[in-house]
């Protein structure tokens, strides 16, 4: 069984991201990238269940700037056998990297693709379920329990309620939720090895696939600022506060 797993290159999760001066963006002068942990976890388990004979071939593939391959490298250490960039320049939409994975995945022809559930920076949660409706795959979103059995997967996924299990019939989709793995770290000589690994890299154009943009950002700013507590001196106090000021009660 192939596997696809896509990984996207973020702003490392602890470091505190500032916006530009003028507001346009998010500033990325010298700031630490790395994969989203959400497609950390998407490895993890791609990489384990080929450990488990499952799979028997897991590749990774990201889309964005050269830069990019810097993840992928990261994913190939981690257990991935090859990888695939698709070089776009600057910001790309979920919708138009759906379209590009779905050109991945008419390419390869996985029986699993495995995604993150959302990225850290732009939290929209949709990429996963739009490549499920463009490749008309079954999709098993937010798992914390993947399991293959025969040609179905079944997936434990978080919803309200608590958790609902779903059997998909292979080829599917899945996205990852937190509580699916505890990915590992890559080793010195697995990330060696990493580097003689096989990387294509591929265009828009070979995928089919005509990049445009449907969102424009207007402005980025920070949260404002949290004003400072204040200790009252009874119970008495706080309530009238509540009521009166804060207005909760």
């Amino acid at each position: 069984m192939k596997v696809l797993v896509a990984v996207k290159r973020v702003v490392d999760y602890n470091v505190k991201v500032r916006a530009k001066g003028d507001g346009s963006d998010v500033d990325l002068n010298n700031v630490k990238m790395a994969i989203n942990p959400f497609c950390e976890i998407a490895v993890e388990e791609a990489v384990r269940l080929k450990e488990a004979g499952v799979a028997s071939e897991v590749i990774a593939v990201s889309i964005g700037e050269k830069p990019c391959q810097e993840q992928i490298r990261t994913a190939l250490a981690l257990g991935a056998d090859r990888g695939i960039h698709v070089e776009t320049e600057g910001k790309v939409e979920p919708l138009v990297v759906a379209k590009l994975l779905k050109g991945v995945v008419d390419k390869e022809e996985p029986q699993l693709v495995i995604l993150g559930k959302q990225s850290i920076d732009g939290d929209n949660n949709q990429t996963g379920q739009m490549l499920g409706a463009l490749a008309n795959m079954a999709q098993g979103t937010f798992a914390s329990e993947v399991k293959v059995d025969g040609d179905k997967v079944n997936v434990t996924r978080e919803v309200d309620g608590g958790l609902q299990t779903v059997s998909l019939k292979l080829p599917a989709i899945v996205t990852t939720d937190l509580r699916l793995n505890e990915p590992r770290y890559a080793s010195l000589p697995n990330i060696m090895k990493a580097k003689k690994k096989q990387l294509d890299v591929f265009s828009p154009a070979d995928l089919g696939v005509e990049v445009t943009s449907h969102i424009e950002q207007v402005k980025v700013e920070p949260p404002a600022e949290r004003q400072a507590g204040i200790k009252v001196a009874d119970v008495a106090e706080l309530v009238d506060k509540l009521k009166n000021e804060a207005k909760v009660i």
